[in-house]
């Protein structure tokens, strides 16, 4: 019996999880072309570019409304059940509500895996390909929001990068070394920079002015080299948000910060969320469980689904509002992230709990 219901289940959560996601993608494309509407006519970004544009950041929308699509989805496929009694006859032929959670794992194992591949392998390229494609098309260049561009600290050098083009070369890049007093040394301005094959950025058509004591010395270089850390990937983040990086390059990206007594509380908030996130999936076939196990009169399926997009939303504002309380409050990134998770697990275990002493 239990491998047939297991079944039963799986196709009722999958169809209308899936049902539910496109429908979300659906919306989401149309608000996100809107949106780009206000863009068309910069530079060569018509509407085709935006429409194409819409279509790479899908990838994104998929990864953050998977947990949500799962639990609406759950929840409309479980009331289902309900409501022609066939959950309470499993329970009166001896279905535990531990075993159910077991099944209910097993089918969201799936949702856990391809939520973690869309936001770890997908998302991020896709996401980086869409803002390259934008900022070409609109013959724009990349920049932080400071007017002075991109400040990086890497021992005893700082760099100050001005300009990124979506190609990854840098314009009007300075460098400023310091000794151990912190005393400036040199400053070098180059007017370009690549970076090469051998993993190493060549600033180009260089002028360096040596700091020595009571005079200096300006000199005029063809390149000079400057190794660091920071690859062209790492350097995406000007163009990605944390949160649709992956997890190697807010690895990499957090590691630089702290190693140059920088704060990456964001970017480590970021990591703890993009290794939690996906087992979200779990957290929320948990919580539709006990809405299935609520006789009909207690409301219909439409009531439920509604229930469902509220919670759904409401992980959603949470997500986004511990993420940013723990940047404000240098809260401990583990904290940040995983809090709107636990919550919801934890309202999912009270529920169950008064189901089951009914």
């Amino acid at each position: 019996m239990m491998p047939v219901l297991f079944r039963y289940l799986a196709r009722e959560i999958y169809g209308a999880t899936a049902l539910v996601l496109v429908a979300f993608l659906g919306l989401f494309m149309f608000f996100d072309f809107i949106n780009e509407l206000e863009d068309v006519g910069k530079g060569g970004y018509g509407v085709a570019q935006a429409a194409v544009y819409v279509l790479l950041i899908l990838p994104g929308r998929v990864y953050e409304l998977l947990p949500v699509a799962v639990l609406i989805g759950s929840l409309y496929g479980l009331t289902s059940l309900a409501r022609h009694s066939e959950i309470t006859v499993m329970r009166a032929s001896g279905l535990s509500t531990a075993r159910m959670l077991r099944m209910l794992g097993l089918i969201g194992s799936v949702f856990v895996v391809l939520t973690f591949v869309m936001g770890e392998y997908v998302a991020p390229p896709a996401e980086s390909a869409a803002q390259q494609w934008k900022l070409t098309a609109t013959q724009s260049a990349v920049s932080q929001q400071l007017r002075s561009g991109l400040w990086v600290k890497e021992g005893d050098q700082v760099i100050n990068v001005r300009t990124m083009h979506p190609d990854r070369t840098l314009e009007r890049a300075r460098v400023y070394t310091f000794d151990e007093n912190y005393a400036l040394v040199s400053l070098a301005e180059a007017k370009r920079g690549v970076y090469d094959a051998d993993g190493r950025w060549r600033l180009l058509e260089v002028s360096r002015t040596n700091f020595l004591g009571e005079r200096t010395e300006v000199e005029r270089l063809d390149e000079i080299e400057w190794r660091s850390e920071l690859t062209p990937e790492v350097l995406s983040v000007l163009m990605v948000v944390p949160e649709r990086m992956s997890v190697g390059n807010l690895w990499a990206y957090s590691e630089h910060l702290r190693e140059n007594k920088q704060n990456a509380d964001r970017y480590e908030i970021a990591l703890w969320k993009k290794l939690s996130y996906p087992f979200a999936a779990l957290v929320m076939l948990a919580l539709a469980l006990p809405f299935s196990f609520t006789h009909d009169r207690m409301g219909g399926v439409s009531v439920k689904v509604f229930v469902g997009v509220m919670l759904g939303v409401g992980f959603h504002l949470l997500n986004g509002l511990f993420s940013s309380l723990g940047v404000i409050n240098a809260w401990a990134p583990p904290l940040a992230a995983l809090t709107p998770s636990l919550i919801f697990l934890a309202a999912a275990a009270v529920m169950l709990h008064l189901v089951d002493r009914r």
